[in-house]
């Protein structure tokens, strides 16, 4: 399947706090829609997807663009970083490997632009603490045992099902986060899940 990827150079935190980064995303999400005939990319099978924070980012493009009108035919979220109230809890054995409590608390307060509490009023601050999902597209969310993100991605991959979009979830035993760059076939075959759900949530 031949394919056109846009790849968007976001600004990042801590410089340039939420908006920013968000605002950059959907900038070019209208670009491309505008410039589709240019690029042959048919405006009805654009796709949003990103691994950890930009994870996180499409999950929230995802939700502006749908309150904006903007179609996306489908979200592909790789051990999103989805809820800044994560950093709040005890994550029990999850979050020992690669990206820890200390690390997820300090990115999100660099995104948000203020330490992390329990009140967030900011609509798309956080993917995780919007309320109704309803109307999203169709999703398919991996994340590993062992992630630090897995409560949080386990938890929103339910309640876009309780909400009536279609979801595939996808946990792997064993896997800490952006162990997928291992070259054994269970981390072949989490890449090659979500390549499958891509190419789906693109199709006719």
């Amino acid at each position: 399947m031949g394919l056109v990827v846009a790849t968007v150079d976001y600004r990042l935190a801590p410089e340039h706090p939420f908006p920013a980064a968000l605002d950059d995303c959907m900038t070019a999400l209208r670009w491309l829609h505008d410039n589709a005939a240019r690029f042959g990319v048919d405006p009805a099978r654009i796709a949003v997807g990103g691994e950890s924070a930009g994870g996180g980012l499409a999950a929230m493009v995802a939700q502006r663009a749908h309150d904006e009108g903007l179609p996306v035919a489908s979200q592909v979220l790789v051990y999103p970083m989805l809820d800044d109230r994560t950093a709040l809890r005890d994550p029990g054995h999850r979050g020992e490997f690669v990206w820890t409590p200390s690390y997820n608390r300090q990115a999100w307060e660099w995104f948000l632009g203020h330490p992390v509490r329990q009140e967030e009023s900011r609509p798309y601050a956080a993917a995780a603490r919007r309320g109704d999902l309803t109307g999203l597209p169709p999703a398919w969310i991996g994340v590993g045992e062992l992630d630090l993100f897995h409560d949080e991605d386990v938890d929103y991959a339910r309640r876009l099902e309780e909400a009536g979009v279609q979801v595939e979830p996808v946990v792997v035993p064993g896997m800490a986060h952006v162990m997928d760059m291992l070259p054994a076939p269970s981390m072949r075959a989490f890449r090659d899940s979500w390549l499958r759900a891509l190419r789906a949530g693109l199709a006719d």
